[in-house]
């Protein structure tokens, strides 16, 4: 059975354009599904729209995705700002909107693709990536937008996922019907925004994902290796040696980095 084709979506800022063409090129080698678009979330500026061009990328103005815009989320103490951190993962829930395809793909920024990947199994079943250890603010805040707890052994926060347009589409709807709000409200108002890590939408679709259909998916190790390098340090030889190890590796040498 073939692979369905699938629109990657990745929401994107200027300190990114030092990772994100390494990002793009990963995808386009390491995902075995056929790609429609890819979808490049940012502000519009003009350095981002040229890599678009120069990628064959679709760019689009972040400001067009959601009713709220990035300074109107306030999420900050005085030693940490996740404002945009935070906006960036209500962008990846709004992809439902911005593709055509059944699926897409979201991956952060600042991730490569070291090894080939496919996202989805026999009969449709989704494929997810999953590492064992998690933010517990991540728990409650689902708790309090989705009325359970979260039920999976595993945790889904593993830098990219695959999205299925219908189910996230449900997800917010369900969100909205259960607090009379908006679902992006809902988030911002189920959050403690004195806690650094408050919300995943990683979290909170694969624990939904886990509730609503469960046994109709598979579980994949996703073997992520953090490194404090540059992206442009990565040569051939060592993305082959760390390919006998991990499947991804994310860079996490950008200023105002923090760990999710």
């Amino acid at each position: 059975m073939p692979l369905p084709t699938i629109d990657i979506m990745i929401p994107a800022i200027e300190k990114d354009l030092e990772t994100l063409p390494y990002v793009i090129d990963s995808v386009r080698t390491m995902v075995k599904h056929p790609i429609g678009k890819i979808l490049i979330i940012s502000p519009d500026t003009k350095r981002m729209k040229q890599l678009c061009s120069r990628k064959g990328c679709t760019f689009v103005n972040e400001r067009t995705v959601l009713p709220i815009a990035k300074s109107s989320i306030h999420y900050q103490s005085k030693t940490w700002n996740r404002s945009g951190w935070l906006y960036q993962q209500l962008l990846k829930l709004s992809g439902d909107k911005l593709s055509k395809q059944r699926y897409y793909l979201v991956i952060d920024a600042d991730t490569v693709l070291i090894r080939p990947h496919a996202f989805t199994a026999n009969k449709g079943r989704t494929i997810f990536y999953y590492r064992r250890w998690s933010q517990p603010e991540y728990f409650r805040t689902y708790k309090k937008l989705m009325g359970r707890k979260a039920a999976s052994p595993v945790s889904f926060v593993t830098h990219y996922m695959l999205l299925e347009r219908a189910k996230v589409r449900r997800l917010k709807q369900g969100i909205e019907a259960r607090h009379g709000t908006r679902w992006y409200n809902a988030i911002l108002r189920s959050m403690n925004k004195n806690r650094q890590f408050a919300f995943s939408e990683f979290e909170t679709y694969g624990n939904d994902y886990h509730s609503r259909y469960p046994g109709k998916y598979n579980l994949r190790p996703a073997l992520n290796k953090s490194l404090s390098m540059n992206a442009a340090g990565l040569t051939s030889e060592k993305r082959r040696r760390l390919a006998l190890r991990y499947r991804s590796v994310s860079f996490h040498k950008r200023k105002g980095y923090s760990k999710r």
